[in-house]
């Protein structure tokens, strides 16, 4: 079984992102599961606390969800045509050594998708992603291409995916992320 980990780069308990997660999750296909996670708990990134207290809980189990799984998919918020900070902080968390844990991104495919309320969904952000994920030295999965926009028209009051077009979109990407893992 391939395992996926999807985390969703908002904190809002409304976020579009979160839903287009959670909306991915039975589109995986056959052979596949995919698995969510959140950023709630990661504390700011201090290299003083880290030094003095060692990885945070929150960040250690995390790390320990990615290394479960045999990919990453990111669902990116856009914030000011940019990479969310709650987001970026977590991933520089990530990033640090943890004694007795591998690095969780050298050599792990990674796949990023995303919706914003905005006319160009998440180009900016996803674009200023392809930077961050090459430094981290991760495979980056480009066979295929999901930037949701005008979310507001894109999901019900109850955060379903209510545009079919939409929802064929993220089925056709996470499987075909699913099928690049096996």
């Amino acid at each position: 079984m391939i395992k996926i980990l999807g985390i969703s780069g908002s904190l809002r308990a409304a976020s579009y992102n979160t839903a287009l997660l959670r909306a991915a999750v039975p589109l995986v296909g056959p052979g596949a599961q995919l698995d969510t996670a959140t950023l709630h708990g990661i504390p700011l990134y201090d290299g003083d606390l880290e030094q003095s207290e060692g990885t945070p809980a929150a960040v250690r189990a995390l790390k320990d969800k990615i290394l479960a799984s045999d990919g990453l998919l990111l669902v990116t918020p856009e914030y000011n045509n940019g990479v969310p900070g709650v987001f970026k902080n977590a991933i520089d968390w990530l990033s640090r050594p943890t004694p007795g844990l591998p690095d969780v991104f050298r050599d792990r495919p990674v796949a990023v998708i995303g919706a914003s309320p905005g006319g160009f969904g998440t180009i900016m952000s996803q674009t200023h992603w392809l930077q961050v994920l090459r430094t981290l030295g991760t495979r980056q999965w480009h066979g295929g291409r999901l930037m949701v926009s005008r979310a507001g028209s894109v999901f019900g009051t109850d955060g379903a995916v209510q545009d079919e077009k939409v929802l064929a979109q993220l089925g056709e990407f996470v499987q075909g992320f699913a099928a690049s893992l096996k």
